[in-house]
Parts: C-alpha cells; structure tokens; sequence
C-alpha cells in the first residue's frame, strides 16, 4: 500500500520511527515533510500537501502528525475529499474507517508514544470501508459542505 506520512517537528521523531516500521512491513511511504527536525516549522506545510495527495489518490491513505494532532487534523480537514480524525484508541483506529471512511489519521507526536502510535497505523491502514447506504448516506451529506 502507498502511504503518505508528514509532521511538523512536533511529530518529527514519530514520523520517522513510523516511516522505518512500515518499510519493513512492505509498505511504500511518500514522505511530505519535514526532512530534518526545525523547531519552529508549520504544520500546514506539511499536512496540506499530504491531504492533497490523499485527495488526488497519489496515496492510499495518509498520516499526519504534530505535537497534539489537533492541528494536524484542522488543516487536513479543511481540504475537499479528505476525512481526517484524531485518533488515540484502537476502536475509532478501525470504525472511523469502517463507518466514516476516514482515509487520513491524524496523531499527536507529543502525547501519542510510538508503541501505541504505531497499533492505531497498523489498525487504520487494516480496515476497511463497509460501503452500506447507511454511510454513503452520511458521507454524501458531509460531501455537500465541500466548496
């Protein structure tokens, strides 16, 4: 699977231990950023372009991390064709995609550790749409607000 992974450096490290774990789990990884660790950098910067891709379908599903994930989360929301959540237990991992077809994670560097960073991504990149009416529905809705 094609993944795209961006932080800002609130989410530097994680990104870079999560890119690693899915290499070795054969997973592809486009990475939008950053590339080296500076402490005053903007989450937008990085997070837009990944929502974009996502969006476009250059990847599958992406991953984007700052230092609380709010951020992260907000910014990638705001681009059209993108369901973002932030995610700190393993049931919404799954069910925000089961049911929302949530298609980017959005996690906080500085509060999620890695162990468990790295259950949510194996969780989310996992599961799968159900595609019933009932969620195409719903989605369908939301898709409505998008400019």
């Amino acid at each position: 699977m094609i993944i795209g992974i961006a932080a800002d450096h609130g989410g530097y490290e994680l990104k870079e231990k999560l890119k690693e774990a899915l290499k070795k789990n054969g997973h592809k990884i486009l990475d939008f950023g950053a590339f080296t660790l500076v402490e005053d950098d903007d989450y937008p910067d990085f997070v837009i372009p990944l929502a974009q891709a996502v969006s476009r379908g250059e990847v599958l599903r992406g991953i984007a991390i700052c230092g609380s994930g709010v951020g992260a989360c907000i910014a990638a929301n705001k681009v059209n064709d993108i369901r973002a959540g932030l995610i700190t237990d393993s049931f919404s991992a799954h069910q925000g995609v089961e049911d929302d077809n949530m298609n980017l994670l959005c996690l906080g560097g500085l509060v999620t550790g890695y162990d468990l960073s790295l259950e949510l991504v194996q969780i989310f990149l996992s599961a799968q749409f159900k595609d019933e009416e009932r969620f195409k529905r719903r989605l369908r809705k939301i898709a409505q607000l998008e400019i």
